[in-house]
């Protein structure tokens, strides 16, 4: 393991240039502390647990301390925010302090969200606040352990810096890591800027940086946006069937890699519902959970948009014809998992739009649904899940179909089936309640329940002793909590 002082950086995108960025120095936190910390994250930079505890690791993720071989900047970029375009957006609040690579040779942007003023905050302070930061550090190893691509968080740092957004707060910042931080949004500025030679330095970055295999293809640009189209199609489908809702799927919140980018008013299911819209300045529901796979090719024609200058458009439009198939095969494939079904039928995608319809109408508890499902046999499973349900007779005639299909499965032993469906099938999510209650704590000073709670997720489908509590449906005022991109 290393310390702090021996990681190696490796700052590419950095040597891009003033186009592509400005140089900007972190404002430093008053009274830096630290709130919580993600060993597995830490790990990806060789760093052991115990490193997080020394007053430097607080000082250098609070603002106060930098590497010498770090080189802070602030990215520029653009992107359609709710459907219109934005011509100029970027780092309003956060900072790529480098990029750093571990003994494995993978590289890992170190990005300080919270950082304070940059040339593209547009009007705003550059802060983040405590909440908002506890929730993008759990929510991104949350997902994580989920099996969901995302970004990482490494630690959360408090203060005692003043913060105003809709009241007094404290400022924090919260460092997270992926392999790069470059958006849609990116080719989109360089597109409508009319900058040729830098979007054909930026497609040559992302190429040769993060899509090397695609130099192999006849056309490489083309061979990427179909990679882009085909990561996008598989993570939108793990969102969905694991009832997760980001909120605001800006294009300038989208990762060229494909991962959960940009954590905002974001929320997991409770209840089932199709409609349910997780962002309350979302009045139109343009990000509803629902809408979030025809939002998902919508960005992607924005992204090709922006790369017509490199593709034809008849290109284009074949690699973007991937996107629902493969949405529809990902998602398919998710849900006969979560049902415990090892092979496919015809039907399958009925027997799953049925389900839901049921949930809806009935208000069921998304995750808790599918793990009780899995606890026993599927014959007594389904007669202990029906008193939640308020069309008895609806869910009769589904329940009849679920155990003919089970039986048509296979002969696989009860006890195969339940370990099978309880990997898949999450104990634990990070219900909006659930961080309410460990922001509220952390407010008051205490970081305990916010670290617990990290530990929690981080086995999502593993039994722990103790911890009944993460696994309880949510009281009636959990279920309402309004979440805003106020951070």
């Amino acid at each position: 393991m290393k310390a702090l002082d021996e990681l190696t950086f490796d700052n590419r995108f950095a040597r891009l240039g003033d186009a592509f960025s400005t140089h900007v120095l972190p404002e430093p936190l008053d009274a830096p502390r630290l709130v919580v910390a993600s060993n597995a994250a830490m790990a990806l930079l060789d760093l052991g647990p115990a490193v997080a505890e020394t007053p430097v690791f607080a000082e250098l993720f609070g603002g106060h301390k930098l590497w010498a071989e770090a080189e802070p900047r602030a990215m520029v970029y653009s992107g359609h925010q709710f459907g219109g375009y934005t011509p100029q957006l970027g780092d309003g609040r956060g900072l790529l302090l480098g990029e750093v690579y571990n003994e494995a040779g993978e590289h890992w942007d170190l990005h300080l969200k919270g950082a304070g003023m940059t040339p593209y905050s547009r009007m705003g302070d550059g802060r983040a606040v405590l909440r908002s930061s506890i929730r993008e550090f759990l929510a991104s190893e949350a997902l994580h352990a989920l099996g969901i691509p995302s970004s990482r968080a490494l630690c959360v740092i408090g203060s005692d810096t003043p913060v105003w957004r809709e009241k007094q707060e404290r400022g924090a910042m919260v460092l997270r890591m992926a392999h790069s931080h470059i958006r849609f949004g990116h080719f989109e500025y360089f597109y409508y800027t009319k900058k040729p030679e830098q979007q054909a330095e930026l497609a040559e970055h992302v190429l040769n940086l993060h899509y090397p295999e695609c130099r192999e293809q006849p056309e490489p640009y083309l061979a990427m946006f179909r990679e882009i189209v085909e990561r996008n199609a598989e993570l939108i489908a793990k969102w969905q069937a694991y009832g997760f809702c980001h909120g605001v799927m800006n294009t300038d919140n989208m990762s060229i890699l494909g991962i959960t980018f940009d954590f905002g008013p974001f929320a997991f299911l409770d209840d089932f519902d199709a409609h349910f819209i997780c962002n309350h300045s979302d009045h139109e529901g343009r990000y509803s959970f629902s809408n979030q796979v025809p939002i998902g090719q919508w960005n992607l024609s924005a992204l090709a948009q922006a790369l017509t200058p490199f593709i034809s458009v008849d290109a284009l439009k074949e690699a973007l014809g991937l996107y629902l198939p493969l949405y529809q095969a990902n998602y398919l494939d998710l849900m006969r998992r979560r049902l415990g079904l090892t092979t496919a039928e015809d039907n399958d995608q009925k027997l799953v739009e049925r389900l839901l319809k049921l949930m809806q109408n009935s208000g069921v508890d998304y995750t808790l649904f599918f793990r009780r499902l899995g606890d026993e046999p599927a014959a007594l499973a389904v007669t202990r899940l029906r008193d939640d349900f308020v069309d008895l007779a609806g869910f009769d005639a589904w329940a009849e179909q679920y155990k003919a299909r089970v039986e048509r499965d296979g002969d696989n032993s009860e006890e195969q089936r339940r370990a099978r469906m309880h990997a898949v099938n999450p104990l634990y999510i990070l219900r909006n309640y659930l961080a309410q209650n460990a922001i509220a704590a952390a407010e008051s000073g205490d970081y305990s329940e916010v670290r617990r709670l990290h530990e929690v997720l981080s086995k999502p489908f593993e039994e722990q002793a103790g911890m009944e509590q993460y696994a309880q449906r949510p009281p009636d005022w959990g279920k309402h909590l309004e979440i805003s991109c106020s951070s």
